[in-house]
């Protein structure tokens, strides 16, 4: 055999064996259970929070469960290995499709094992398989990014009424030293490693045909799966997505406020609103612009302490407690009683229960969504361009929508993602894109933006919806979607426009 032909087999050879290395799948029952190592590390009054396996499908279903062994970090030799589980959900159906559904959750940061059981009733699972699968860094996994250092933190200063962004630095830097002594690789969690680990699934499961399902963060996620190896996705299914190229951090106080202001809009069009809350919008804008830099005091005693303090608060938590029920489709009808309470000076009925649940829970971000924010976003982001916004609504000034920002990445120092990940791209492959009119996180203005690169994609806007709209309204539109998703879908519902 010629020396030249020898040298390229041995090539082969080992890049075979070295892509079999990246490509393993650990058979496992389907009670999964948090990182052990990270339970040694949670508070006693938390525990229960951490003890239970995801919800999984009844037992008339089979599964498959697992756990995909991947390298922490593709781009260093000889890292070492995690394991990301996984549960594929068989259909009953004897004439089932051989494209399943794989779902993956948002956040970033979200757990999507539990979603299992939702998928079993809903219309992916009647002519094909669902697989879930649980990204790197999040509940489930091993490891689980997750320590309570900044939570502590942040509840100190709030006690003592110090300035929480500095202390979320100090509790930010306790954080990431924890993670690290437990042998993390912080610069292995980004939205590149995700595709190469949904990628590493697909071959290990032997799929050629696959439809993809992503919520929010993993809508966005999933058009990176399809750039990346558009060969075996047949289709996209993005709810409520947000794209990989949009620069959320500069857009989500606007999308917020536009949100909003739909909300009012449709308050004053409405004959019973329209009398009581009719003029909601301007109270609103003349009374944050008014407390914008004011400070407010609130007598409180601490669940579980005997000795009353006294804590500062301003118009952060007030915004906060709104942007809640905004996102909120059954609880947002309080809105106009809540905000005009608030412009009324009544904060008392809506702060009090705010720090209640701040005490009670621990609301930190997961070391996963802090690498991932920081490496996808914050690394692209202009702080210049959002800071524009402060000058049209004074009080968005320091109000920060979401848990990581510029500051915190500043101190989490990981690599960005690629800047072709951060890239648009056209694609042919059909996609079925859905949001809410009322969405304040990822506004409609993406999906519109998200056709244009797609040009066999199907829109659907839900009224007097939020964030995360496909549900039992378009069971009937997602199954026609999977059978044809070359088909125009038209919609008979006045309350989902189609275009």
């Amino acid at each position: 055999m010629p020396r030249l032909t020898t040298l390229f087999l041995i090539i082969i050879l080992c890049i075979g064996r070295l892509s079999a290395q990246f490509v393993k799948i650990e058979q496992s029952g389907c009670d999964f259970r948090v990182d052990p190592d990270f339970l040694k590390t949670v508070p006693d009054n938390a525990k229960q929070s951490y003890t239970s396996g995801p919800s999984l499908p009844d037992s008339t279903f089979e599964k498959q469960c697992g756990y995909l062994l991947v390298p922490e970090n593709r781009s260093k030799k000889n890292a070492r290995m995690i394991k990301l589980p996984f549960i594929v959900v068989r259909s009953k159906n004897p004439d089932k499709r051989r494209d399943p559904v794989l779902f993956t959750a948002g956040g970033p940061g979200g757990s999507s094992l539990g979603m299992a059981a939702g998928l079993a009733k809903s219309p992916f699972i009647e002519d094909r398989d669902c697989i879930v699968f649980e990204q790197r860094g999040t509940r489930f996994a091993l490891p689980y990014l997750r320590t309570f250092e900044l939570d502590k933190t942040l509840k100190e200063a709030t006690r003592r009424n110090l300035n929480k962004d500095s202390m979320a630095i100090v509790g930010l830097k306790k954080y990431k030293v924890a993670l690290e002594k437990r042998g993390i690789d912080l610069a292995g969690y980004n939205t590149d490693e995700t595709v190469s680990d949904i990628h590493d699934l697909l071959k290990a499961l032997a799929i050629d045909s696959v439809n993809l399902f992503g919520v929010s963060y993993s809508g966005g996620l999933m058009t990176a799966v399809l750039q990346r190896d558009p060969d075996r996705i047949r289709s996209l299914i993005l709810d409520s997505p947000l794209p990989t190229f949009v620069p959320i951090d500069e857009d989500e106080p606007v999308n917020f406020m536009e949100a909003l202001h739909i909300y009012f809009e449709n308050i004053a069009r409405d004959s019973t609103s329209q009398q009581h809350y009719g003029g909601l919008r301007s109270l609103f804008h003349q009374y944050f612009t008014s407390i914008a830099a004011k400070t407010f005091e609130l007598p409180y005693l601490e669940p579980g302490t005997k000795d009353s303090i006294r804590i500062k608060y301003t118009k952060n938590e007030l915004l906060t407690i709104i942007l809640d029920k905004l996102y909120d489709d059954s609880g947002r009808k309080e809105l106009p009683r809540i905000i005009t309470d608030m412009v009324n000076g009544n904060h008392q009925p809506y702060i009090r229960p705010y720090f209640d649940g701040f005490f009670r829970r621990n609301g930190a971000p997961d070391g996963m969504r802090l690498s991932v924010y920081c490496a996808d976003q914050t690394a692209y982001h202009s702080e210049k361009v959002r800071k524009e916004l402060d000058k049209i609504y004074p009080y968005l000034a320091g109000f920060h929508i979401n848990d990581v920002y510029r500051e915190m990445c500043d101190c989490w120092k990981v690599p960005s993602v690629s800047l072709n990940t951060k890239q648009p791209y056209y694609s042919a492959v059909p996609a079925l894109l859905a949001d809410g009119e009322l969405d304040p996180a990822c506004r409609p203005l993406y999906i519109d933006r998200i056709s244009h690169y797609m040009p066999n994609s199907q829109r659907f806007l839900l009224k007097n919806k939020g964030h995360g709209v496909i549900g039992n309204s378009m069971r009937p539109i997602v199954k026609s979607f999977l059978a044809n998703p070359y088909k125009k879908i038209m919609s008979n519902d006045v309350n989902m426009i189609a275009y």
